[in-house]
């Protein structure tokens, strides 16, 4: 479902200029030109993204609709053709997300990523470690009021310790001068398990000393802002550095995820790091009369099914790697009991093989053949050897598991 935007803006051309590039980005827009007709959209509309706001209205002159949108918590985004420095801060204190100048269509040109970054900060949780409360709560609240949600920390110690306990927290602000452990050793530690993709961090201080941004860029922050700070700066070098993580973890992404079923590629099963394994498994499986599928149902049936067997794949290995390692061939590495894994790969066959797939009003099934193996050798030797188990499966009638041979 489409995020809804309120758009007041008294000039047509600008309001459906605003209206077009808004919805093309995916969003659902609500238009008026007046607090009137603001006022009957809000009454029976309450889950916002935010509102852009007209400074300036026929019935509304000096800023009135912005109350009004407030009042009705509402995140507002203000749009004016009149630039006055009393105006922008009293707005900014008010609590607007920001304060655009509408000095031409270009403004959209703004407007559009910070749209798109309220919608994006929804999926990221901060941590912020500062041994002040006031400064704790002061960014935590700025923080959530772009819908990014909030851990707290009161030191480094504290801050490592809520960061293994939540592996979802996307970026760090940290302060540096702190009891028990200051921000810079803390960043030096977690950098030894997160590189800066996996993990932003942007590093405050309120030291005087200006080779402060040198020592946290060594220790390995993202970025350096001294405090006390700029409200909008904050969010300039907020949004950059997920702006930077988003990016180059779509690029991690396409480099390593299929595109046609989304789970992993060969390139991702043979750069990852088998963590925390015991013993790691390897299981090779493939479609049955693959080619077969293909000549009766086409390759848009092919790829019906799989795509129906990687869902499948996802639903009973969804804490292994599962990959698409060519054609109709997956391979899935496992840290689970030999045993344990064996029987869940059987249950799974029996789920395919008991599968109606629907494609153009016809209606296909598929059987698996499956190789599986637990010796002890690098990945490639335990391929070779669930590929060998994986054919003597085939040779031996398909659809079935060989675990020995």
């Amino acid at each position: 479902m489409s995020q809804k935007i309120l758009v007041v803006e008294d000039s047509r051309a600008f309001r459906n200029y605003l209206e077009q590039q808004l919805s093309q980005a995916g969003f659902e827009v609500l238009a008026a030109e007046s607090i009137e007709q603001a006022n009957k959209i809000l009454q029976h509309e309450h889950h916002l993204l935010c509102a852009v706001l007209d400074y300036c209205l026929p019935d509304g002159q000096d800023g009135e609709i912005i109350d009004i949108v407030l009042n009705h918590d509402h995140k507002v985004i203000v749009l004016t053709a009149m630039f006055q420095e009393e105006i922008r801060e009293k707005m900014l204190a008010k609590g607007v997300l920001d304060y655009i100048l509408k000095d031409s269509m270009a403004s959209v040109s703004y407007l559009l990523p910070l749209v798109k970054r309220l919608t994006n900060n929804q999926k990221h949780k901060a941590l912020v470690v500062d041994d002040s409360a006031v400064v704790r709560k002061h960014i935590t609240q700025l923080l959530e009021h772009q819908y990014i949600s909030v851990l707290q920390a009161k030191n480094g110690i504290e801050g490592q310790k809520v960061l293994s306990e939540n592996s979802d927290i996307t970026f760090i602000i940290s302060d540096h001068d702190m009891p028990e452990k200051d921000g810079i050793t803390m960043i030096r530690e977690i950098r030894t398990d997160y590189d800066k993709n996996q993990l932003a961090i942007l590093g405050l201080s309120g030291s005087d000393d200006r080779t402060m941004t040198a020592r946290f860029l060594k220790a390995g922050a993202n970025d350096f802002l001294y405090k006390p700070f700029n409200q909008e700066e904050f969010f300039c070098r907020v949004h950059q550095i997920l702006d930077m993580k988003e990016a180059t973890n779509e690029l991690f992404r396409m480099a390593n995820q299929d595109a046609l079923t989304g789970l992993w590629n060969r390139r991702f099963l043979f750069n990852q790091v088998c963590n925390g394994c015991e013993k790691r498994n390897i299981a090779m499986l493939d479609i049955d009369h693959f080619k077969k599928v293909n000549d009766t149902y086409g390759h848009d049936g092919g790829d019906a099914a799989l795509k129906t067997l990687s869902s499948i794949l996802k639903i009973y290995f969804e804490d292994d790697v599962v990959v698409r390692f060519g054609g109709e061939e997956f391979c899935i590495q496992s840290c689970a009991p030999i045993q344990e894994f064996t029987n869940r790969l059987e249950i799974m066959r029996q789920r395919v093989e008991k599968t109606t797939i629907t494609h153009n009003e016809q209606q296909l099934s598929i059987t698996i053949s499956i190789g599986v193996t637990d010796i002890e050798g690098d990945l490639n030797e335990q391929i070779k050897v669930a590929d060998d188990r994986l054919y003597l499966a085939k040779e031996n009638g398909r659809n079935q598991i060989v675990s020995v041979g």
